[in-house]
C-alpha cells in the first residue's frame, strides 16, 4: 500500500475532529484496525476517516459502541465504503431509530401521568395506581417500562 494512502494518528484525528485518546479508543474497540509502521506507529487508512464519522454520527443517535460494531463489521476493509455499503447499514440502523423514536414519544406523551413508581404522592395517582398496584409488577417506573 502506498505511504500517502496511509494516515497517522495525528492526521486522522485532525481530519476527524476526535482526540487521539478517542482514536485509541475506537481501535480497543474494534471500529478501526489501524496497520503498524516498521517502528510500530499506527498508519490508518483513509476510509477510516469515513468509518469513524459513522461513529460520531451513529452515537449521536443514540447507538452503543456495541451496536456500532456490528454495522461496522459490515463494511468492507480496506477500501472506502461504497453508496451500497451505506445504504444496507442505514436500512439496518433505521429500525432501531424508530424504535427509539417510538419509546420517546411513549415516554413524552406519559410523562404528566402516573408512571406506576409507586409513590402514591400526586393525587392523579389514587386514580391510575391505587394502594400500588403497579408495585407487584415489580420495582421502579413500571407503566414506563412496560411501554
Amino acid at each position: 500500500m502506498a505511504k500517502s494512502n496511509l494516515l497517522t494518528i495525528g492526521d486522522l484525528a485532525a481530519r476527524t475532529g476526535l482526540s487521539v485518546s478517542a482514536i485509541r479508543f475506537y481501535e480497543d474497540k474494534g471500529l478501526v484496525h489501524p496497520l503498524r509502521s516498521a517502528g510500530g506507529q499506527r498508519r490508518f487508512l483513509r476510509s477510516d476517516i469515513r468509518r469513524l464519522s459513522f461513529v460520531l454520527i451513529a452515537q449521536q443517535l443514540g447507538l452503543s459502541i456495541g451496536e456500532i460494531a456490528k454495522q461496522l463489521k459490515l463494511l468492507p476493509e480496506g477500501r472506502a465504503p461504497t453508496q451500497r455499503d451505506w445504504t444496507r447499514i442505514s436500512k439496518a440502523i433505521r429500525g432501531t431509530i424508530d424504535a427509539r423514536i417510538a419509546e420517546l414519544e411513549r415516554t413524552r406523551d406519559r410523562l404528566d401521568g402516573c408512571i406506576g413508581c409507586g409513590c402514591l404522592s400526586l393525587k392523579k395517582c389514587q386514580l391510575y395506581n391505587p394502594e400500588d398496584r403497579a408495585g407487584l409488577k415489580g420495582p421502579g417506573p413500571r407503566h414506563l417500562i412496560e411501554a
